[in-house]
């Protein structure tokens, strides 16, 4: 007879650190400390709760809660009895959180007393749910307490079996170019999520992790599953603020974190108002979205020379810039993450010469395993090479140099094509950038009667008084001719998703 498959899962990592560590902090939050074996007793908890009511492997559970402690357990509790976690975002309106509800096939959802309304407006629409809602911290009529579900439960592991094809979690886009689509990532993906980024970025038992951004969102996790894959220490902020931010980094001697280029961009206001240590830092991470130059440049000098920038996609793909590599590359976004491939081709799907444009495609281990009941929308992503591998394509637009480092170029969607040029909002976004009274810009192209397409600038100022005509003089003078901004309006806020990623096509809905 055979051995076993022994391939590691994640929920049976976790639970070896609760007995070889059972004492030591795994998460932390506003004073609140859970230790492994806590930590490891919540999620079996959670697991044979959901067993007990009949919730168990092929099924969805939806998780509509705030950050902190309770939802890491729900979420990974939920994986632990076999089941496939669906984080949902507490942005959602009603009717987005019934849509979502809906395709991802739910048959379960945790649920917080922030979210409960909008719930409880759909619930009547949501059949498959059942009697399956979950209150995690409020009582209310039709909804079942978290604790009355874990009471009488057994806090042992489970006996259930870890497939690796198995679907660990369903993952819904930023709608950042349309509806949200379900990404399903299985348990091999998140392993490899989890061991490649630790490996990349060294996380060690001895490291310190810090979220400071929604624990729902998928980027969220390049902090979260390697910090608890290494059996180190996870911080959780409940809210972002500058501030707090840099406090908790200097009181806790974090070492790894994650952020978003517009968290960035706030705290190095906050440091240049007060300085903090930030010499704890071995891994400051930035994704999300492209990390202006200036500001890469400013980070690295005011607040860590440790600073990685990441270029990805949520179906899978990432590449690395580390802090060896910004003199010298720091226009890229450096190379594929440990076990991925990048390829650049042209339209009709064939790949391109080194240095030429196209659009960006990924292989590799953490790729998803498909679109939740989308198989056309799936098939049309995929891109194979010669050897017939399948390479999903990003939508976006890059080039390779002959080291292999990869260089966004923009979104396929933003391009603008102004005269029979191409224009890049990111190159526009790059030289208003610099103007001293420019916090953060935008660019998106508008209808023009000439040229068919303009940029307009969209721009958070730094203080109340900017001149939005002397801004737009300034880039345009420094712009090429077909680059120029015809538009440029002051505004005090752009729409993002939960990663600070600009939404481009709600700017484009309102203003093109």
């Amino acid at each position: 007879m055979p051995l076993d498959d022994c391939q590691v899962c994640i929920p049976r990592i976790l639970a070896n650190h609760a007995r070889t560590m059972a004492d030591k902090p795994a998460i932390v939050c506003d004073g609140q400390v859970r230790t492994w074996r806590d930590f490891d007793a919540s999620m079996s908890r959670i697991a044979n709760g959901l067993l007990a009511a009949g919730i168990g492997h092929g099924d969805k559970v939806a998780v509509l809660m705030d950050s902190g402690i309770e939802i890491i357990e729900v979420m990974l509790g939920i994986v632990r009895c076999g089941a496939c976690v669906v984080p949902l975002s507490g942005m959602l309106t009603s009717g987005q959180l019934e849509t979502l509800l809906t395709d991802s096939q739910a048959s379960a959802l945790f649920c917080a007393r922030s979210q409960q309304p909008k719930v409880d407006a759909c619930r009547d629409r949501l059949p498959g749910i059942g009697g399956h809602f979950f209150s995690t911290d409020f009582v209310a009529p039709g909804w079942r307490s978290s604790a009355a579900l874990v009471a009488d439960a057994d806090d042992a592991f489970p006996d259930v079996a870890y497939g690796q094809d198995d679907p660990f979690n369903i993952i819904y886009s930023s709608g950042t170019t349309g509806l949200p689509k379900g990404i399903v990532q299985t348990h091999r993906a998140r392993l490899h999520w989890a061991f490649s980024n630790a490996i990349d970025m060294r996380f060690h038992a001895n490291a310190r992790g810090l979220t400071s951004t929604a624990l729902y969102s998928n980027g969220t996790w390049l902090t979260m599953l390697p910090t608890l894959f290494v059996g180190a220490t996870l911080h959780v902020m409940k809210e972002f603020k500058p501030g707090a931010f840099l406090d908790m980094v200097q009181q806790h001697r974090i070492t790894h974190t994650f952020t978003v280029p517009t968290q960035l961009i706030l705290a190095l206001a906050e440091t240049r108002q007060r300085q903090r240590d930030l010499s704890s830092l071995e891994s400051l991470l930035c994704a999300g979205s492209t990390l202006r130059s200036d500001v890469r440049r400013d980070v690295l000098q005011e607040l860590t020379p440790r600073l990685y920038c990441m270029y990805g996609f949520s179906e899978g793909f990432a590449t690395m810039c580390k802090p060896d590599q910004h003199a010298t590359k720091g226009d890229s976004v450096g190379l594929p993450v440990l076990g991925f491939e990048v390829m650049i081709v042209d339209d009709q799907g064939a790949e391109v010469a080194t240095g030429e444009t196209g659009e960006i495609a990924g292989y590799g281990a953490g790729l998803m395993q498909s679109y939740h009941r989308r198989a056309d929308t799936t098939e049309a992503l995929i891109v194979r090479d010669r050897h017939r591998r399948t390479f999903v394509r990003s939508g976006d637009i890059g080039r390779l140099d002959a080291d292999g480092f990869l260089y966004v170029v923009d979104r396929k969607k933003d391009l603008i094509i102004s005269g029979g040029f191409n224009i890049f909002p990111v190159d526009i976004e790059a030289v208003v950038g610099l103007h001293e009274d420019v916090l953060d810009v935008s660019v998106i192209a508008i209808s023009d009667p000439k040229w068919g397409e303009t940029p307009l600038a969209l721009v958070i100022a730094r203080h109340a008084d900017a001149d939005a005509v002397a801004i737009r003089e300034w880039a345009n003078a420094r712009l090429g001719k077909h680059q120029r901004i015809s538009r440029l309006e002051i505004v005090t806020e752009l729409p993002r998703n939960a990663l600070g990623k600009v939404l481009k096509r709600v700017l484009r809905e309102q203003y093109g």
